[in-house]
């Protein structure tokens, strides 16, 4: 979603987790929704400290599954400028003509909102136009297909108890792209482009695919170099792919993992979300987790 910089995106590409596993009933939330059993007090108390982390990742059970249906409300906001066969070029952006672009698109825009679909295609362009104006080269198709997937960790039927919504779909589009019989050392390098794309320190030192992501989505939800994308040529893409209440959706998608998966939050810049908008809210800050460390000093 976003180009905050943040650290403890995790790169081990030959993990994935199970969509269905993040049915969760109501009663497992208090009356704010967050849930219930986490305060800061327990999460300072699971291993102290930064060993937290390790705590919570361990939390999810590591297996192989097919992706699960799409939502059909995602179905149902599929949006207008969303047609069945995408344009072949942008505001002088080329996008990928190839099958696996087509079905890529075609999944994304089946599983997603509206809006998400369009920011998603945004981050495509925003990065390309960037990269192509900058004469870096790079594989379109390979570009593309990350930007189009980034962000299938929004999307419920993709998300898991514990995982940071970056690693869930970083391995819901490893799955999408295995079942295309991609080659493993591109679904790899999809894999760390989801992954680190709201770190953006990491990710623009990877390889151009990967950093386009980051660079994209950062031009998308915050405007970081929006002063170089020219004025008319904004328009052309907004035009295209329009925002469609684009940072409401984004809010209420953060403040939706808050809630349900807190502790997927954790050192996150998430987290500064939760912590204003959500009682109660039990995620500790980088400051308790060093002074909870169990050492004198």
């Amino acid at each position: 979603m976003s180009n905050a910089r943040t650290g403890n995106a995790r790169t081990d590409n030959s993990r994935t987790s199970n969509p269905s596993s993040s049915n969760t009933s109501s009663s497992d939330f208090g009356k704010n929704g967050v849930s219930e059993g986490v305060t800061r007090r327990t999460a300072l108390g699971r291993g102290a400290g930064v060993a937290a982390i390790g705590a919570v990742s361990a939390l999810a059970t590591a297996v192989s599954a097919p992706a699960a249906a799409a939502e059909p409300a995602a179905r149902a906001h599929a949006s207008a400028s969303g047609a069945d066969t995408l344009p072949r070029t942008v505001a002088g952006v080329r996008i990928p003509t190839s099958e696996l672009a087509q079905r890529t698109a075609q999944f994304v825009r089946s599983v997603s909102s509206g809006t998400l679909y369009n920011h998603v295609m945004r981050t495509y362009l925003f990065g390309s136009l960037l990269y192509d104006r900058g004469g870096v080269r790079y594989d379109r198709e390979l570009a593309f297909v990350a930007a189009a997937l980034h962000d299938l960790g929004l999307v419920r039927a993709y998300q898991t108890p514990d995982e940071r919504f970056e690693v869930d779909g970083a391995d819901a589009a490893q799955r999408f792209l295995r079942e295309q019989r991609v080659p493993a050392e591109r679904v790899a390098v999809v894999w760390d482009a989801i992954a680190l794309h709201t770190n953006a320190g990491i990710a623009t030192r990877k390889r151009p695919e990967i950093a386009m992501v980051s660079v994209g989505s950062g031009v998308d939800f915050s405007g970081n170099e929006l002063q170089r994308i020219p004025p008319d040529t904004l328009e052309e893409i907004l035009a295209a792919f329009p925002r469609e209440g684009f940072k409401k959706d984004a809010l209420d998608n953060i403040l939706s993992l808050c809630r349900t998966k807190p502790m997927s939050v954790l050192m996150h810049p998430f987290a500064e979300v939760g912590r204003r908008h959500l009682p109660e809210f039990p995620v500790p800050t980088v400051e308790d987790l060093l002074l909870a460390a169990p050492f004198e000093e």
